[in-house]
């Protein structure tokens, strides 16, 4: 089986742990003042690193909850076992799992798994990306005042000045509409999708955006850091978008309040 058979398998069903426990949390903790764990975090993150290790041990394993594998090698699995665990434990419906794998920091195979709506979204570098199986493709909008977005805000917003709201706004004034579903994995895919044109995040980590950023690159989208950057794994910011309207979404977050505005 290849590897992305394999990761695909292993999300669909680590998938269906979560989509039994959806409901039904009943044990919270509090890893920060709005960041949370569930017991359902852990049972799916136990099982998608015991069948890692037994798929491929040869192979680095980082994983949001459990951290990262003193192990280093030529090839690094980065999981998020709940992509939206805030969403989960309130019953919002916006979470999915996430496998990516990298070489030589670049990711080269990722797949992301939305258990409510059981849509598997996945790719391989250089092969295209699907949605159960189907190819995908980013939207054709061009102009950013037309343009469906997507962003989130940091665990520390309560604290740090750097919040993304200034940002927010920003965008808001300049696009179409904003929307904060609170799974970046999942804000990522739908750009890949179609169903949105852009998405950005400060503060985020590989193992939130690695998969639905390379699913991204595969549909024909963009991805780089907020500076620009193209090797955006490891960095702090990320700008998703359908290609069309990414130096604008640079812009914006360039020039904040001294972009343009729309013109009608």
């Amino acid at each position: 089986m290849s590897a992305l058979l394999t990761a695909s398998h292993l999300a669909r069903t680590a998938g269906a742990i979560l989509r039994e426990g959806y409901g039904h949390v009943t044990q919270i903790h509090h890893k920060g003042v709005v960041d949370l764990v569930t017991e359902f975090d852990h049972r799916s993150e136990a099982y998608l690193l015991q069948a890692l290790r037994e798929a491929f041990p040869e192979h680095s394993l980082h994983s949001e909850e459990a951290g990262l594998d003193t192990q280093r090698g030529e090839y690094e699995w980065y999981i998020d076992p709940l992509d939206g665990t805030v969403n989960f434990a309130h019953g919002f419906p916006a979470f999915a799992v996430s496998l990516t794998l990298v070489s030589h920091n670049q990711p080269i195979l990722g797949v992301v798994y939305d258990p409510l709506r059981d849509e598997l979204f996945a790719a391989e570098v250089g092969q295209g990306a699907t949605l159960n199986a189907v190819p995908l493709h980013v939207s054709t909008q061009a102009d950013l005042s037309h343009a469906l977005l997507a962003t989130g805000f940091p665990y520390d917003v309560r604290s740090n000045p750097h919040n993304n709201f200034a940002q927010f706004v920003q965008f808001h004034l300049r696009a179409q509409a904003v929307r904060r579903a609170g799974a970046a994995a999942l804000d990522c895919v739908w750009v890949a999708a179609g169903r949105l044109d852009g998405y950005w995040e400060f503060r985020i980590k590989a193992w939130d955006v690695g998969a639905g950023a390379l699913i991204v690159r595969e549909a024909g989208g963009r991805v780089t850091t907020a500076e620009g950057e193209e090797d955006f794994l490891g960095h702090s910011s990320i700008v998703v978008s359908n290609g069309l309207i990414h130096a604008a979404m640079l812009q914006v977050l360039r020039e904040g309040d001294d972009a343009p505005l729309p013109k009608h």
